[in-house]
Parts: structure tokens; sequence; C-alpha cells
């Protein structure tokens, strides 16, 4: 059983060695029973954590693994701020949901295709700022600069596609609903690497800590600087395919079976 693993302040009590475990850490990290904490059970958690670091402790790993899962779910490693609920990483599965629901649904409306994804960049860009790493200071021009371009892609390229549906009078009705369900992928996938290109710009210029096996700074490369760019953006690329990607091709099968 997990919750028998001898606890460690600020470490997993899954092995991240294994995909099992980084899955099964994720699946914590998301929760959104998480939502539902209140600020007693909070306080509760914050001080059992205090007493275990101050040598204090009477409490069994099950209780204190529960506990750390709490306090990492809303107060800020760095900051130590409560974070806002829509944007804790427990609720970006109950509020992000909606929002894919609603890029999902074919319309012909330009102003609702460039209102969702208006609406979803906006999110992802609320989620990653207050779960952002704190300890290197973002500027808000960099936010901001990163926010536009995410939004100024997405919206001009699913607006720029519906156009296209538009100005293509040879397609037919039913081709022309089957490539509006896939407008959000590209989209999408195309901000998040403008976003993080826009983002971390910087970092090709200053470049980024290398660490030795031991976690120890070896020194700073702007080599590495630009293969951490280069994973980031491409893994960002292809993480929403399943989701915009499986559900619309699920639906035309469906719809062109008429099993519905």
């Amino acid at each position: 059983m997990a919750d028998d693993v001898p606890f460690v302040l600020g470490s997993s009590k899954y092995d991240q060695k294994t995909f099992k475990g980084r899955f099964r850490h994720f699946i914590d990290v998301i929760d959104p029973r998480l939502l539902f904490t209140g600020q007693r059970k909070l306080n509760e958690s914050v001080e059992m954590l205090k007493d275990f670091q101050d040598g204090k402790s009477t409490f069994s790993n099950a209780e204190l693994w529960a506990a750390q899962k709490v306090k990492q779910a809303i107060i800020h490693p760095d900051t130590g701020e409560q974070l806002p609920i829509p944007f804790r990483m427990s609720g970006f599965v109950p509020f992000g949901s909606p929002i894919v629901v609603g890029m999902l649904i074919p319309t012909k409306s330009l102003a609702i295709t460039g209102f969702w994804q208006w609406l979803n960049q906006s999110h992802n860009a609320c989620v990653n700022y207050c779960n952002r790493n704190a300890t290197q200071e973002t500027s808000m021009k960099d936010f901001l600069t990163g926010y536009g371009g995410a939004v100024g892609s997405a919206v001009s390229i699913a607006v720029g596609i519906q156009i296209l549906i538009r100005k293509s009078s040879n397609l037919k009705p039913a081709t022309q609903t089957l490539i509006r369900r896939f407008i959000p992928f590209p989209a999408t996938a195309t901000a998040s690497v403008c976003n993080v290109a826009l983002m971390r710009r910087r970092e090709l210029e200053t470049g980024i800590e290398v660490l030795d096996s031991n976690n120890k700074a070896i020194g700073v490369s702007k080599i590495a600087a630009v293969k951490a760019l280069q994973e980031t953006a491409l893994t960002r690329f292809f993480l929403p395919m399943p989701i915009l990607i499986i559900p619309p091709v699920v639906m035309s099968f469906v719809e062109k079976n008429s099993l519905v």
C-alpha cells in the first residue's frame, strides 16, 4: 500500500522513476475532491506537517501523506499563499472540461469559435501563472506577451479555418461539420507552442542551470536551454491531442454508423 510508505516531507509517496508511479502521483495532484477542503482541514494539515518537521509528530504515515496532499493542493510552495480555487491543479478537470466541451461543439459562428478559444487560453494562462515556479521571477510583461501570443494564435487559426470553410462552396455540409470538429486541436496546439516560446525566450539568451546526478548545479548552458525549450514545445503540441482528437473521431464514427 502506498500509504504505508515512510513519509518524506516534500516528496511523493509514489516512485517517480516509473511511469506507474508518476501516473498515480498525477492522479493525486488533480484529485477534484480537494476542492471541497475547508479552512479548518487545511490548518490542521499545515500544523501536522509543521509538527513532523519539528520532530514532534505522532501521526501515521497515511495521515502525513494525506496532510501533505491537502497542503500542496491549496498552498503555493514558493509564496505560501492560497491558490484561487478555479486555478488549482485539483480544479483543472472540473473547470477545464466545460471549456473543452464548448470547443468541441461544431459551430458556424466566428464569435463563438473565438470565444471558446479565448476562454481556453485565458484559463490555461491563469493556471500556469498561479502554479508557476515563483523562485524565478516572471515579469508581468512576459506573462502578458505569452498570453497575448497564445490567444492571438489560437483565435486567428480557429477563426481562419472557419472562414476557409465558409469560402469552400464545394464542401458538403457533412464534410464542413467534420472539419469544424477538428478545429480546436491545431488552434490549441499552436497556441501552446507559441506560449512556451514567448514565455521562455529569455532562457535562450541567458541559458539554464545544469545539474549533476546529485542535483547540484554545475553551470549554465544555452544549449541545454534550446533542448529544453524544443522538448517542452513538442510536448505541449501533442499533449491536447487525445482529448481534442479522439472525441471528434468517436462522434463521427457514431453518427456515420447511425448509433445515436
